[in-house]
């Protein structure tokens, strides 16, 4: 690893559910508010990346459908988290919202001064997650952009409105995730069911015909959001990544995993209908990532909201 990378990209541990400490007097340097447009004149300001809780006790999720990208990522115990990234719309309420992880920061170096949500994270994480190039918001932070919602239990209840952190939706300039858009590369196999697993946790995606979406279920049960809508994107892109243990734990013993989005390796993109075969590479933790077929042609995804989940690499 480069000194420039290990300049730019922070890995630590995190433990699971742990919160910052609230109020604006632990010590840490706040970032200045965005305007929703950059200074530099660039035209667009910063993407918003949430950390979503996705335990089936958490569940409907609210605020997905309006998400850009949706990252899905193993966590302790084999169970999965989602990161929700918005660029083009800014739904009125996004959650639940829960903790950060070490991956995050390598995920999120990809984008220009992100404003990353979530409830906190262990003591340890939390100055390197404010030294990252990217906006940090707790509770802590902006109590009034966080709220508790009724009928479930914390720590599955707690709600962010993203127009309490940013003015406006940046637009598509701010996603720099290296994605292309537009017609469908030659071949593919035709399929219309793909799961994945995680140790404690299954997704499944059926292609709609009628609705040209893929349509998400999760741990057997159709994946539907608090509007009653079902989660469909129109790209799932099963990405083989390494899964590997850390050597940190939550407080339960469970290891934290850590997901490597830098690097190389092998993906499927499932788009209308129909499943490729590609490989994927990101150099650094400040590029996006590339997807492209065995003749090196980029490959484009389909319009509208892009799953990505993580698989572990065989």
């Amino acid at each position: 690893m480069t000194a420039a990378l290990l300049a730019a990209v922070v890995v630590v541990p995190t433990v699971t559910g742990c919160t910052s400490g609230s109020g604006g007097d632990d010590g840490r340097v706040r970032s200045p508010e965005p305007t929703g447009s950059r200074a530099d004149g660039s035209g667009h300001g910063p993407v918003l990346a949430v950390k979503i809780d996705n335990v089936p006790a958490a569940r409907p999720a609210t605020g997905l459908g309006a998400a850009d990208v949706v990252y899905v990522e193993q966590v302790e115990g084999g169970l999965s988290r989602l990161m929700a990234v918005y660029a083009t719309r800014l739904p009125e309420t996004v959650g639940p919202v829960r903790s950060a992880r070490e991956s995050d920061l390598e995920l999120l170096r990809q984008f220009d001064q992100p404003t990353f949500a979530f409830s906190g994270a262990q003591s340890r994480l939390m100055p390197l997650i404010d030294k990252a190039p990217l906006r940090a918001v707790t509770p802590g932070d902006a109590p009034d952009a966080f709220f508790r919602g009724a009928g479930r239990p914390a720590p599955h209840n707690l709600f962010l409105r993203p127009a309490g952190l940013l003015s406006s939706a940046p637009g598509t300039d701010a996603l720099t995730t290296g994605f292309r858009y537009g017609p469908a590369p030659a071949g593919g196999t035709a399929e219309t069911t793909r799961t994945v697993r995680y140790p404690a946790a299954r997704f499944s995606f059926t292609w709609s015909e009628s609705r040209h979406r893929w349509l998400v279920t999760m741990d057997g049960r159709p994946a539907v959001m608090t509007d009653g809508q079902r989660m469909a994107p129109a790209t799932v892109v099963v990405q083989y990544v390494k899964v590997r243990e850390s050597a940190f734990h939550d407080f339960r013993g469970s290891n934290s995993p850590y997901t490597e989005t830098v690097g190389s390796g092998k993906a499927q993109v499932m788009r209308d209908g129909r499943v490729f075969d590609v490989a994927w590479k990101r150099p650094t933790a400040m590029d996006g990532t590339a997807f492209t077929t065995n003749d090196g042609a980029p490959v484009n995804f389909a319009r509208g909201q892009v799953w990505v989940v993580f698989a572990k690499a065989p």
